[in-house]
């Protein structure tokens, strides 16, 4: 099972994060990088990831995340939505 290290947090003002803003979402997004976004000195918000999210605020259920690394490996998640529209057809049709 592969392992990642924790996101590490910085903290930037609101004015740079706003200037700032594609370049921090390329960093948070390849760099595993999370900002704390502050105004007049007080946190606001967090800048972080889809991915880090999903793992760390949703917190999918054990399964979904079983059958997420099987459809990977299978390369199923490579299907475009025609093509799952395709199967969904023949598995109805097969019933």
């Amino acid at each position: 099972m592969e392992t990642e290290s924790k996101p590490m947090t910085k903290l930037i003002d609101a004015l740079t994060a706003r200037t700032r803003f594609g370049e921090l979402m390329d960093e948070v997004d390849a760099d595993q990088v999370r900002f704390v976004v502050s105004r007049r000195g007080k946190a606001k918000v967090v800048i972080l990831s889809v991915r880090d999210y999903l793992r760390n605020v949703i917190k999918q259920p054990d399964l979904l995340t079983t059958i997420q690394v099987s459809a990977q490996k299978a390369g199923l998640d490579k299907l475009s939505e025609a093509e799952i529209d395709v199967e969904i057809a023949a598995h109805r049709q097969s019933k």
